[in-house]
């Protein structure tokens, strides 16, 4: 295979995955581990796409966002998985705060409904979610963004800075050692930003294609929520959590 044909099939494989390994590239590709190295590094030189530790990572542009029913494709089972985990870290009684977003959303088929606890949300669709088994929901008012469901603007800020929550759980769309937690949605990043401040304790819900990305608006450091995620890279981990508590969960 030429060399520019097996580096199109990378960047194609990309497209599909999101991350790749080398290992899984070594025997669709017939070429060697040295070799697809030096493809990579040629790739990234390009700035089409991202080195990790034993592979590469599709480069996103910063102001870029898939819409919902994109995003419900991706992941499937590592956000259900982490849903799961972090349903069960909310307690009796509790107050919290449920960000809009797919990684939140799967949280909900795992929350006891007969907890006693108040759900605020910026999500219409997580609303009719969490009535539906019950739980007492507030949902915020504001415009709509078409593209994820989530209710942004002056008006969702001025009520969210009315309440207070035991615990906050929200997705993002990097996480990286420098530029902390962004997301590409200024108004959405605020929203994030101020729930975040109004909690007693955070949680981030991460998909393994998150890490050391980064979007267009930073929310938060590292150091100002928790992360939950079930696939990642083992050297980027180490390092963040010098910063942060990360609990890692199988899928």
């Amino acid at each position: 295979m030429l060399t520019d044909e097996r580096q199109q099939r990378i960047l194609s494989t990309l497209e599909e995955n999101d991350i790749i390994t080398i290992a899984e590239l070594i025997e669709p590709l017939e070429a060697s581990e040295s070799t697809i190295r030096r493809d990579l590094q040629h790739l990234e030189n390009q700035g089409l796409l991202i080195r990790v530790h034993g592979g590469a990572k599709k480069k996103q542009q910063l102001n870029f966002e898939a819409n919902m029913m994109e995003k419900e494709a991706k992941f499937h089972d590592e956000k259900l998985a982490i849903g799961r985990y972090a349903a069960n870290l909310i307690k009796p009684k509790d107050v919290i705060y449920l960000d809009a977003g797919t990684s939140t959303m799967a949280m909900i088929p795992f929350i006891e409904p007969d907890l006693g606890i108040k759900v605020v949300t910026n999500s219409v669709k997580h609303a009719a979610l969490l009535v539906e088994k019950n739980i007492e929901t507030v949902i915020l008012g504001g415009t709509i963004k078409l593209s994820t469901n989530a209710i942004t603007g002056f008006s969702t800020a001025s009520q969210l800075q009315q309440f207070r929550f035991n615990k906050a759980f929200m997705g993002m769309n990097g996480a990286h050692l420098e530029n902390g937690f962004t997301t590409p949605d200024p108004e959405e990043a605020m929203i994030k930003k101020l729930a975040i401040a109004q909690s007693q304790m955070s949680f981030v819900l991460l998909d393994g294609s998150k890490f050391q990305q980064t979007a267009f608006t930073h929310v938060a450091d590292l150091t100002q929520a928790e992360i939950i995620t079930s696939k990642a890279p083992k050297e980027i981990i180490k390092k963040m959590q010098l910063q942060t508590r990360i609990t890692e969960v199988s899928s």
